[in-house]
Parts: structure tokens; C-alpha cells; sequence
């Protein structure tokens, strides 16, 4: 894994007890972890992560791929607030600079809050948008923004469920050597801190589904709130991910793409690197610097697409390698 040295301009050193609140080191922040700005390519070899600038390799590492795909989430298509207006129009932008990748994407997969409501009239602005993007496949997973409280998920299960997907809209495949898994943590909500929860339908599931895979076979998992504890107090993670993590335990080589926190972090923990996405809609703030998460507000409208962004995958077969190259609209 990446271990911060005190040069690293990635380091945010603890020095005040002050910033130490509700478990989390907010400088420190676990010593493990890194707020992630654009141009750094996160390279996954083995089960071991590195971390480089983002340079002129970037064309290079796009093209030795044996091939790659983006992730995008948190579009919230409907929600106009603020200095954020034209949710529709970053999604666009998004998109045009997905189809301006030097090679095209194999998949693109959005983690979630495609729509910020579950309108029917939201989810078609989605698949209209959506529908110009240059990649071989797209795929989804729901946020809670895209269940309806009357409903539940069935508005999303109208557009995105089918013959491919199981419950809430879980699913897997393969795809060139690549085992990928999208769960759903969005629906259950039992706990009052509002932390996600998988339940134990889809664990069941997901234990069947890895148990015939080899252990060195790459998997990547992809869901809305992240399988990682981020801030507990804001119900940033997953109360029983500690079960699904366990059935991966075996694998040399696990990604975990989440979103719903609105900001690029990671975290190496063994083999698995957790990796969250920017929304392209609206930022949040970082966790324990607002009294609750939400768009944050008070943003200069020409700074907005430096917050927002999307996140590109390559992945080459012959060392099992993952690279995660983060970029903002800007």
C-alpha cells in the first residue's frame, strides 16, 4: 500500500487534539488514508497499491490497457440549489470528456443517486444524457436518492433491473478475466444512524457467487455508501460489510468503487482498496467539518467543476493491475 511520508503533499498531519472528534483523526484521518485531488494515477499491482503523479503517461497507460472503464456517480439529475443549477449540463460535460478518452472505455458504471428524486421524468433525463456516451456497456447501481419512499425501489428496478440482476438489483458478471459485483446498500436502513446495510438476502448471494471463482481472479465491487466506515456519525459506510468483505478475503486483488460521500478518497486495507467517487453534481463537505453532510453551499459558481469529476479504471491482464486515474470537470 501507499504509506504517507511526511513530504507527501497527500498528507494531512494531526498536530491539534481539537480536530479528533467522533473517532475520526481528521488530519491524520487513520494515517492509511488520503484526500485525492485530480491528476494522481492509483496503480493496483498484486494487491499492492502505489500512487503516481498523473503526467504525460496517462495517454501511455490508456493504451496498454488491455482495456478500461470509467466510473461516474452521484448525478442527482433534478436537484437545483444554490450555486448548482445545471446538474444536467456537468452530467453532459461528464460524458463529453468520457467520450474524449484517447480509448474507449470497455464499461462505464454509475454508483448511484443517478436522480435525485426517482422521478420517472429524472430517470429518463439519466438515460437521455446517457445515451450519447462512447462506452461498450453501462451499469448501475441505486443510491437513496433513486428509491422511492412509497415505492421502494421499483422505479429503479423498471429501468435497471431484468434477468441480469437479483432482489433490489445486485448482479455480476466477467468481463475479460475481471470478476465485477454491484451490490445494493441503499434499501434497508435499519440502523438510525442511516448506515448503509447489504441484508442478509444479498449476503447469502454474494457468498455463492465468489465461492467458484479462482483466488486469482481480480474482482471489483461497486456500490452507492461506501464498505468502508468513512464517518460513522454521518451514516458514511456499511454496517455489514465486514460479512461481505469476508467472503473476499481469499482474493489477491479487490477494488471497492462506492460513491454517496461526494469526494474522492481512498484506502489500502490488505488486499482491497476502497476508492469513492466525486459526484457530478454537487461536492459535500469533508467528514466532521459541517454539522451535517449535504451540498455545500456557499461554493463561487467558478470554482463548482473543480469539486466535481469522475474517475477512470485501466486494467492490465498480465499483472493483475488496477489503475485509478481521478479527474474534475475543471
Amino acid at each position: 500500500m501507499h504509506t504517507p511520508t511526511p513530504s507527501d503533499p497527500n498528507l494531512i498531519r494531526h498536530s491539534d487534539p481539537a480536530d479528533v472528534a467522533e473517532g475520526i483523526d481528521r488530519r491524520g484521518f487513520l494515517h492509511c488514508m488520503a484526500w485525492v485531488g485530480t491528476g494522481v494515477v492509483w496503480a493496483m499491482n498484486g494487491g499492492v497499491l502505489a500512487s503516481t503523479r498523473l503526467g504525460q503517461s496517462r495517454r501511455e497507460q490508456l493504451e496498454a490497457a488491455d482495456f478500461t472503464f470509467v466510473q461516474i456517480s452521484d448525478s442527482h439529475i433534478g436537484f437545483s440549489k444554490g450555486p448548482y443549477q445545471d446538474v444536467v449540463g456537468t452530467l453532459r460535460q461528464t460524458v463529453d470528456r468520457i467520450n474524449a478518452l484517447p480509448t474507449q472505455p470497455d464499461l462505464l458504471i454509475h454508483t448511484g443517486d443517478l436522480t435525485h428524486l426517482a422521478d420517472p421524468k429524472e430517470f429518463d433525463t439519466v438515460a437521455e444524457v446517457l445515451k450519447s456516451v462512447k462506452t461498450g456497456h453501462n451499469l448501475y447501481v441505486p443510491g437513496e436518492h433513486d428509491i422511492d419512499v412509497k415505492q421502494g425501489a421499483k422505479r429503479y428496478l423498471d429501468r435497471y433491473g431484468g434477468k441480469d440482476t437479483q432482489g433490489d438489483g445486485w448482479h455480476s458478471f466477467d468481463h475479460k478475466g475481471v470478476h465485477f459485483i454491484g451490490l445494493v446498500n441503499v434499501i434497508n436502513h435499519s440502523d438510525t444512524r442511516g448506515l448503509g446495510e447489504l441484508g442478509q438476502a444479498q449476503l447469502e448471494w454474494l457468498e455463492k457467487d465468489v465461492e467458484k471463482l479462482n483466488a486469482e481472479t481480480p474482482v471489483v465491487v461497486y456500490a452507492h455508501v461506501p464498505l468502508w466506515t468513512v464517518y460513522e456519525k454521518w451514516g458514511w459506510g456499511t454496517k455489514d460489510a465486514d460479512v461481505a468483505l469476508g467472503y473476499l478475503k481469499k482474493f489477491g486483488s479487490v477494488t471497492v468503487l462506492n460513491g454517496h460521500i461526494h469526494q474522492a478518497l481512498q484506502k489500502t486495507e490488505g488486499k482491497v482498496t476502497f476508492h469513492t467517487a466525486r459526484s457530478t453534481a454537487f461536492p459535500q463537505p469533508e467528514p466532521g467539518k459541517a454539522e451535517k453532510p449535504g451540498p455545500v453551499m456557499n461554493l463561487a459558481a467558478d470554482k463548482i467543476k473543480a469539486t466535481l469529476g469522475l474517475s477512470s479504471v485501466n486494467y492490465v491482464e498480465h499483472n493483475s493491475s488496477l489503475a485509478i486515474v481521478d479527474s474534475t470537470l475543471e
